[in-house]
């Protein structure tokens, strides 16, 4: 299936690296004008550079802190006045954080609430007017699969998590009557930046790791972000105008829900 974005605006938090990185390619990739927005620019530019060699849109890179209220208005100003529009949201920025309950801190707690859960809050309610004025738009909220099966110690991201697929559930149902679609996407294990980052952190070679993250996947490996970025697509373009308000595992059968 041959997946057009072409006339398309992207906005893509954590897109420097990893998974937004990938969702990046392929939007460009596939016609659509993107923003991508991180934190340090020396990386953003490294990524628009290697994305500009498939793209058919343009690549727009934005600094930035999503956890930041003033950024994110900033980075919206930014993306608007290149684009001209917004027409999908991808809320793909934070990092997994998690410990023992009687250890976390307010500060913890506050500090994951405001990247993962309020950026997407933030964002997504400054593009959602100007969706509803053309009645047509897409949000995609990267969640991970412990927002539906969340283990023990796994706390703030499995809350956050959770609560940005409740969050999915209401924007999507408000969406609707405005061919606004919202989905979640849940990630299991990735092969990217943050894996090669833990490898070496732990003192255990690359391949040695991913193979014993492989071990509880039914599929035996872990999954790469192009695979991750080509559910991505499908979803924010017209093929997939009929679903919205879901919650898809993108984990090669990880998760023990479906």
């Amino acid at each position: 299936m041959d997946i057009r974005l072409d006339g398309r605006a992207a906005v893509i938090t954590g897109g420097s690296k990893g998974i937004g990185y990938g969702v990046a390619a392929r939007f460009a990739a596939s016609g659509a004008d993107v923003a991508i927005v991180a934190r340090r620019q020396d990386v953003l530019a490294q990524a628009v550079e290697r994305i500009g060699a498939t793209a058919r849109g343009r690549v727009v890179p934005i600094t930035g802190d999503v956890s930041s209220a003033a950024d994110i208005e900033r980075i919206y100003g930014v993306a608007m006045r290149a684009f001209g529009k917004i027409d999908i949201v991808v809320n793909n920025a934070g990092s997994s954080s998690s410990g023992p309950f009687e250890r976390l801190t307010d500060a913890t707690w506050q500090q994951d609430f405001d990247l993962k859960l309020f950026a997407a809050i933030r964002l997504t309610r400054l593009a959602w007017p100007q969706m509803k004025e053309r009645r047509w738009g897409r949000v995609i909220n990267v969640l991970n699969i412990g927002a539906k099966a969340p283990r023990p110690a796994s706390a703030p991201t499995s809350v956050t998590r959770a609560a940005g697929m409740a969050l999915t559930k209401v924007l999507a149902g408000e969406g609707a009557p405005f061919n606004i679609l919202v989905n979640a996407l849940l990630v299991g294990f990735i092969e990217s930046d943050q894996a090669v980052r833990t490898a070496a952190q732990a003192g255990t070679p690359l391949q040695d790791y991913l193979d014993q993250r492989s071990k509880d996947i039914p599929l035996g490996r872990p999954g790469k972000p192009e695979e991750f970025a080509n559910v991505a697509c499908f979803l924010a373009s017209d093929a997939g105008s009929y679903v919205t308000g879901t919650a898809i595992n993108v984990d090669g059968g990880r998760s023990p829900v479906v």
